[in-house]
Parts: C-alpha cells; structure tokens; sequence
C-alpha cells in the first residue's frame, strides 16, 4: 500500500501548514497548488522543493515544513469524527459492529 503513496497527496497538508501559521485556507490553499504546480515545472515531487523554493512562495514557510512530508502525521491530524486518525477509526469500528450487532439482533 505504501508504493501507492505520493507527495502529492500532501498538498492540503500545505495548505494546513500554512493556516497554522496564520494564512486564511483559501491563500493557503492557492499558495499549495502553486508548490505543486512549482514541483511538476521542475520535474521534482513537492516534498524535492528547497525551503527557497517554497519561501519564494510564502514567507511563512520555515525549516518545520518537513514534518509536512509525513504520512503518518497527515493521517493522525485528523482525529474528529469520521478522520481518519487510528484513534478515530477505532471509533467508527466500534460504532459499526454495534450497529451490525442491533441489525442481527432485529433481524429475527
């Protein structure tokens, strides 16, 4: 499953970088599309481009972006319902076998 993973997936990621450090999501979100548009230009994958690279698109890009690059980390963001944090679907998990248990048990 691991080989199908790409950079590229981590583009909101950018963007959610960039709202913590205080950027509106639709600036982040426009400022993302062009890390990656600058990426696909030079043939590199986003998580390639330099810290100048991504400074010449933001200024609040700092040496901390690399934790971006961490597909564990985007995962485990996201832990409110529905996320898909561990934590959270170890949740869902739970609330569907108790709702597969109720349909059993209406079933009769």
């Amino acid at each position: 499953m691991e080989k199908a993973l790409s950079p590229d997936m981590l583009a909101t990621d950018i963007a959610y970088y960039l709202v913590r450090k205080g950027m509106p999501f639709r600036q982040a979100h426009g400022v993302s599309g062009k890390a990656v548009h600058l990426a696909e230009t030079k043939g590199v994958s986003v998580e390639s481009l330099s810290l100048e690279d991504l400074k010449g698109l933001s200024s609040l890009f700092e040496k901390d972006v690399s934790q971006v690059w961490n597909y564990t980390n985007s995962v485990e963001q996201y832990t409110a319902p529905g996320g898909t944090a561990k934590s959270s679907v170890k949740v869902q998990i739970e609330q569907l076998k108790t709702w597969m248990t109720r349909m059993e048990q209406h079933k009769d």
